[in-house]
């Protein structure tokens, strides 16, 4: 069985996509995978599951959640041996050390296009030009569902 790292997009942010951790771990056993897990409460799962790809769990996670929940969502599904490649990856550690809860990690649907790339390393403010849905997590909770993915439920 292989561990994954779900993080959904946006929800129980300012009273929006308001979903209970419980409700999504019962989803998770429901579609028959082990161990759901919940790290706070700003959508960070864990599961073990075989035999599907990432981008298969996301539409699978994304359908039945907008089926039971009526949640629109984006689901980005990480294994833990690439979650804990973003750790080990880190381009930033002196940040990573000095102030974790300013340093976001961003999973993304797509990779962007190399244009797109380049204009955000230009920009120094602005809003962000990758063209692709994504979500952060500040570094604490990175490290945090890393260790978890470390555990055996």
């Amino acid at each position: 069985m292989t561990i994954h790292v779900a993080l959904l997009r946006g929800i129980n942010v300012g009273g929006n996509k308001v979903v209970a951790m419980a409700d999504l771990r019962d989803l998770l056993a429901h579609l028959g995978f082990a161990g759901g897990r919940s790290l706070l409460q700003s959508g960070n799962l864990l599961f073990e599951s075989d035999g599907r790809t990432g981008a298969q769990l996301e539409r699978l996670l994304e359908t039945e959640a907008a089926r039971r929940f009526a949640l629109q969502t984006d689901f980005f599904v990480r294994t833990a041996r690439e979650w804990k490649a973003i750790v080990a990856h880190n381009p930033f550690p002196d940040e990573a050390e000095r102030d974790p809860g300013h340093l976001v990690a961003m999973c993304l649907k797509d990779a962007p296009e190399a244009s797109r790339v380049k204009a955000l390393q230009a920009a120094i403010t602005g809003p962000e030009t990758l063209g692709t849905r994504g979500t952060g997590r500040n570094w604490n909770t990175v490290l945090k569902l890393a260790g978890l993915a470390d555990e055996r439920p």
